[in-house]
């Protein structure tokens, strides 16, 4: 009898489905999407209800080939790429390729990949999910309309290499709207003043100044501080109230896509792309000693906080075995989901609960586990008892002045014993009695300035297009990395900052596009994709009335007078006659040249990314050497380039050898900054490691060894750099390097 073919997005997820089912099955990968919308048109006909025209990507030519032999020999066929609209799109797309080979195709949804989650998914054969294809098209078919015909009035009336998009202009937006605050931004003075205080008990402790006769204290001068603290030194300080209670702190739910990507940033500074790629390999499969390939988290996008009724109870008796009942919340805790989540899957958690972080930990990369980590903890943490904390607060009345201090005392851990918050220590005040005598023991005043709002991280732009309903979680990454890639953005200290061509494009569009432009217009339509896949929405005239306000503004716009011809302003002037500099395309890429042109031929090109300078001078020129970011990392280099060439070696060598060449191994840096060790001999050896050589051979094989960080408390190792050889060895640190880092590579 033939086989069933199962076709899958990966190879990495057909290896471990293949495991869980039998030799009555063949699992093959499509590597994603085999067919999209042509790439040098636009692909959709307007006038005939926005048909597509979909093609097969050339890459994937060979792949659909192979699948339709196979299909034509299959029993059957059962698409199971992943359980959102991309996954449905994918299956679709497949499904439309391969029905002139197999009639029998059929469609399966699985939301983890384990045996029983397979298995069970298996039993329950599913056609294709027309609404959720055609919310799928309706998104594809509408960012194909933006970019292709928006972008070209920008290439005509801007410049050659410029785009834009339906949620990646939103997003630039964003980030040039808070830059515009932080220019504007006027900091305005202030003082805060601090009385050091004791009482009749140790220990001394800080009170801050709150109120000045009955109103809220307002500190602008230094003049008027040092008058405060004139007047403070002759008055009586007087424990004027004492308030004790006793509070309670909540977990927060278990993870979804947003909230992942964002404390992913946040603890790791994991980018969005990183965090997403873990968290897909978490999901598709890890080979587990002795269990061999399994996923160890659900689908790992999602906006639902629901979890499953079995996920409960085995989360639950792992909490109360592991810890204790007191550690346990005393009824399941279920999360209430937002209005707009779609609530299609679970949140994200682990597979399996006999698989904690520190048994998993010598099978996962140092980031795996990272991320591992933060999903298996903040689910259990959900189902945990509160934390109790104590929170003391002392009114204290020193005449017209009112200082109030704050302590906590943390009475019972609950959740915060596996998902500790840093903002939660230990602040003790010392035993006292209302209407106790308090003595000064010191008075400090500080100038401070207010601040303006921070530029937006990865992470905290996330959380703003998600507060605002804008895109889906699984879109972030390739915004993020659009803009960056269209030079809108840079990203400096983790931070995004416009630059000019990002603010001159965003102005543009603002002023062209009003409409297409809003936040609000942009959330009202993920919305309605929402409706498209529920069945509650026609996709055809959802599009149709989206294109006639997008056919107004560019009717308008390709009215208006470009500056191609004279190019984007810039605020930089001339280093050689002094005019205005402007922005401009050229065959290799964007420059800024004089604005006196041809008077004044000066250009500088902008096609390397931005170059940091440095106090120090090129030896070979004079002058100044900056940090730039290649395609291999970070160097140091000339900023007089190309006239002069230098570039700074600085990549140390271990004098450890290469277990794979003669070379030797050298500690190296990322574009991010992250080091890493590599053999000198790159690029005709690739050995490299993320992980510290260590200056002793392997037992086994003579190689060299490699020290893996102590990510989980006990279980530090050494193990061979030799890929071929398997020896680990499981040792103390302190053993090894003593309890003091040792500046040598190879310490730690």
């Amino acid at each position: 009898m033939n086989k069933k073919l199962v076709i899958v997005e990966s190879p990495a997820k057909a290896k471990t489905v293949n495991r869980y089912l039998g030799s009555d099955y063949s699992v093959r990968a499509s590597f994603g999407h085999i067919r999209d919308l042509p790439e040098k048109s636009i692909g959709v006909d307007v006038e005939n209800d926005f048909e597509p025209e979909y093609k097969i990507i050339p890459a994937r030519k060979k792949i659909v080939s192979q699948l339709q032999k196979e299909a034509a020999k299959s029993h059957s066929v059962i698409l199971a790429a992943d359980p959102d609209r991309e996954g449905e799109a994918i299956c679709w797309h497949l499904s439309e390729v391969l029905k002139k080979y197999n009639k029998e195709i059929h469609r399966v949804l699985f939301h983890e990949i384990t045996k029983k989650a397979v298995e069970d998914a298996f039993k329950r054969i599913l056609p294709l999910d027309e609404d959720k294809i055609n919310a799928q098209q309706a998104r594809r078919i509408l960012d194909r309309l933006v970019g292709y015909r928006i972008s070209p009035l920008l290439w005509k009336k801007i410049g050659k290499g410029l785009s834009a998009g339906r949620v990646q202009s939103i997003a630039l937006r964003l980030i040039c709207e808070r830059e515009k605050k932080i220019n504007d931004f006027v900091p305005k003075e202030f003082w805060d003043i601090k009385a050091q205080l004791k009482a009749s008990s140790p220990p001394v402790f800080a009170a801050g100044l709150v109120k000045i006769r009955g109103k809220k204290a307002n500190v602008k001068d230094e003049e008027t501080a040092k008058k405060i603290l004139s007047d403070l030194e002759k008055i009586l300080f007087v424990l004027e109230d004492l308030k004790v209670k006793l509070k309670k702190k909540n977990p927060y739910p278990p993870y979804i896509t947003s909230t992942l990507q964002q404390d992913s940033y946040r603890i790791n500074k994991f980018s969005v792309k990183k965090t997403m790629m873990i968290a897909q390999k978490l999901y598709e499969g890890v080979e587990i000693g002795g269990r061999g390939l399994g996923g160890l988290i659900t689908y790992m996008r999602t906006d639902s906080v629901r979890i499953s009724e079995e996920a409960l109870r085995k989360g639950r008796a792992y909490i109360e075995k592991r810890f204790s009942k007191d550690y346990l919340s005393n009824t399941p805790r279920r999360f209430k989901n937002t209005r707009k989540a779609q609530d299609a899957h679970e949140a994200i958690r682990p597979t399996s609960f006999d698989l904690p972080p520190e048994k998993v930990e010598p099978n996962l990369s140092k980031d795996e586990l990272r991320v591992y980590s933060m999903i298996w903890n903040r689910f259990i943490a959900s189902q945990m008892s509160p934390a109790r904390i104590e929170e003391t607060v002392f009114e204290i009345k020193a005449g017209d002045y009112h200082f109030r201090a704050k302590g906590e005392v943390m009475k019972f851990k609950g959740f915060l014993a596996v998902y500790p918050d840093m903002k939660n220590k230990d602040e003790r005040l010392p035993p006292a009695e209302k209407g106790e005598l308090l003595k000064l023991e010191k008075l400090d005043s500080e100038q401070k300035f207010t601040q303006p709002p921070p530029r937006y991280s990865e992470g905290t732009l996330v959380k703003e297009l998600e507060s605002r309903g804008i895109g889906r979680p699984s879109t972030y990454a390739p915004i993020i990395s659009t803009i960056q890639g269209r030079g809108y953005v840079l990203k400096r200290k983790g931070r995004f900052i416009p630059t000019e061509v990002g603010i001159f494009v965003n102005d543009y569009l603002i002023d062209n596009f009003p409409d297409l432009m809003q936040f609000e217009f942009t959330a009202q339509l993920e919305e309605a994709l929402d409706l498209i896949s529920e069945g509650e929405k026609s996709w055809v005239e959802y599009i149709k009335s989206y294109n006639e306000l997008l056919d107004e503004d560019l009717k308008k716009a390709s009215q208006k007078e470009g500056v191609k011809s004279k190019g984007i302003p810039s605020e930089e002037k001339c280093p050689e006659c002094g005019r205005p500099l402007v922005i401009k395309s050229g065959k290799y890429g964007k420059f800024k040249a004089c604005s006196g042109f041809p008077e004044c031929r000066y250009k500088k090109s902008l096609n390397t990314k931005e170059a940091k300078p440095l106090d120090e001078k090129c030896p070979e020129c004079g002058s100044q050497l900056v940090l730039r970011q290649g395609r291999y990392g970070s160097f140091i280099a000339c900023s007089n380039y190309p006239r002069c060439k230098y570039i700074k070696k600085e990549n140390k060598d271990t004098g450890i050898g290469c277990p794979e060449c003669s070379g030797t191994i050298v500690m190296k840096k990322t574009k991010k900054g992250k080091v890493f060790y590599g053999c000198s001999n790159f690029p005709k050896c690739r050995f490299a490691s993320w992980d510290e050589p260590v200056s002793r051979p392997c037992p086994k094989c003579g190689r060299v060894l490699v020290f893996r960080k102590n990510l989980i408390k006990g279980k530090s190792y050494l193990y061979c750099g030799n890929k071929d050889c398997d020896y680990k060895e499981f040792i103390d640190r302190e053993k090894i390097w003593g309890k003091k880092r040792n500046k040598e590579v190879g310490a730690d």
